[in-house]
């Protein structure tokens, strides 16, 4: 798939800034942000609800075929706490973000989160499950982790992959 713009999957457990980070990063290049978990609710692209885990149950079929002309376009910045059912071939930079577990505990009690899904989604950060998952479907090349604990490190994240996707056009360039 030759694209004139890279594709960035941001992804990490929910709370580490995926949303606000690929917001930023897509101000900051004009890259087109998606939001899948935004894009299964409006498009209806899942199973139902699940009342236990207070979330969408996601219908990954689905949503690989409502993204797949968007990501073969490039240019995309795709937030998503899940990322070993897309495609490999989607993405250019597949970015981890991770957070400390009493920030990660603070933000997500500040989102009304219940215990169990507080509990859950620190339990995961503990185990390294989205890294673990973004180190066995996409090639060691494309994944980097990052801390996302604080503003500046956030900051830094972000300058850091916009350093990142101009150094990507730069070599693409004229490869279309």
């Amino acid at each position: 798939m030759q694209r004139s713009r890279p594709n960035i999957l941001i992804t990490g457990t929910p709370g580490t800034g995926k949303t606000t980070t690929a917001e930023l990063v897509a101000l900051a290049t004009s890259l087109d942000h998606i939001e899948v978990g935004k894009i299964v609710k409006e498009r209806g692209l899942h199973e139902g609800f699940d009342e236990e885990f207070q979330s969408y149950i996601l219908d990954e079929d689905r949503v690989v075929d409502e993204l797949e002309p968007l990501m073969q376009e490039g240019g995309k910045v795709v937030d998503h706490h899940g990322c070993d059912f897309f495609p490999e071939r989607w993405f250019d930079l597949v970015v981890v973000l991770r957070a400390d577990n009493t920030v990660l505990y603070e933000r997500l009690e500040k989102r009304g989160y219940t215990t169990k899904k507080i509990s859950e989604n620190i339990e995961c950060e503990i185990m390294q499950v989205v890294l673990e998952e973004a180190r066995e479907a996409y090639a060691e090349n494309v994944v980097v982790d990052l801390e996302s604990n604080s503003v500046e490190q956030m900051d830094e994240n972000v300058n850091r992959i916009c350093g990142w996707a101009e150094e990507w056009e730069a070599q693409h360039m004229g490869s279309e």
